[in-house]
């Protein structure tokens, strides 16, 4: 009897070591997410319905996606980066003067307050063409309702550095939102250790995700390579030039970092046959595989945030 006693005690020292061993991001994909699954699908139903009428940058439609990030920022207790959640501004597109609005909130860094991360997505989308509604829902409702599981799973869980949880506008008129950012950074732009953005994440008939960026960073790359995923879940490198497939180096809001010589993952799905078409709608994603998606890429966030990330 003593020695049952004995090996049961081994055997719950073992595993209490394997619990300790495994990562923050291991737990992550071993159990529930920790952020509420029903809401994230309700966030991209909400913004890609109707009533946003595409979310195109000035209209009522983005006037109101834009008070709806911010309301649920506010929900969430995520503040201001500045002195007011909204980063205005204004551009002239093919002959035409557009008045765009940022959507940026801050949490703070509990043990480097002074070092951050922009995790990023689109609110904008293409808007009423001809009398129908472009609705946007993978493109790229699916990244900003991730905003809000960020957001969510941060409030519980305060990261090591302070984390911007950026909303850019005018995405589809040619990233002027992260153009404008990163021109007009509230915060010392040196002080950024790296972007991660989310567009296009909530569907794909190859179950496939792609991590972009990875070739310009040695510590990215080992990072996501190292990375467990669901077996529902493909997380693939590539895409940044290196490997003849179409190059996304530039295709998001990412390319406003990148160029700036910030180092970025760019996370999305290839192009499926409702992109730019008014039937990219809330009953075309997959929302399994958005799940595990955002679930995936915020593993990958606590990997980041572990680190000192040094730009190459």
């Amino acid at each position: 009897m003593k020695s049952k006693i004995i090996s049961l005690g081994i055997l719950l020292f073992l595993y209490s070591m394997f619990c300790i061993g495994q990562t923050t991001s291991e737990k992550l994909l071993n159990q529930k997410a920790l952020f509420n699954e029903d809401a994230l699908l309700q966030h991209i139903k909400v913004l890609s319905s109707d009533a946003f009428e595409g979310r195109r940058t000035g209209t009522k439609g983005g006037i109101k996606a834009k008070q709806y990030i911010i309301n649920q920022f506010q929900k969430l207790n995520v503040k201001p980066l500045g002195t007011s959640f909204e980063q205005d501004f204004s551009f002239t597109s093919r002959g035409k003067t557009y008045n765009a609005v940022n959507v940026l909130g801050l949490v703070k860094g509990t043990e480097f307050p002074d070092s951050y991360i922009v995790i990023s997505a689109h609110y904008d989308h293409e808007g009423i063409q001809k009398g129908e509604i472009y609705n946007g829902a993978d493109d790229d409702a699916s990244g900003i309702s991730a905003l809000f599981s960020f957001a969510e799973h941060l409030k519980d869980n305060l990261p090591k550095h302070s984390v911007i949880l950026a909303a850019f506008d005018s995405e589809e008129l040619g990233l002027k939102g992260s153009q404008h950012y990163v021109k007009h950074s509230i915060i010392p732009f040196r002080s950024i250790m790296m972007n991660i953005n989310m567009d296009m994440i909530s569907r794909s008939d190859e179950n496939e995700l792609f991590a972009v960026g990875t070739r310009f960073n040695e510590t990215l790359k080992r990072l996501i390579l190292n990375s467990k995923t669901p077996k529902k879940l493909s997380l693939l490198t590539g895409h940044d030039g290196g490997d003849g497939k179409e190059n996304w180096t530039y295709s998001s809001d990412h390319s406003s970092f990148h160029k700036r010589g910030i180092p970025f993952l760019y996370f999305g799905v290839s192009d499926h046959k409702d992109y730019h078409r008014p039937t990219d709608d809330f009953e075309n994603i997959h929302p399994e595989f958005f799940k595990e998606a955002v679930n995936v890429i915020i593993s990958v966030f606590n990997k980041v945030d572990a680190i000192q990330l040094k730009k190459e």
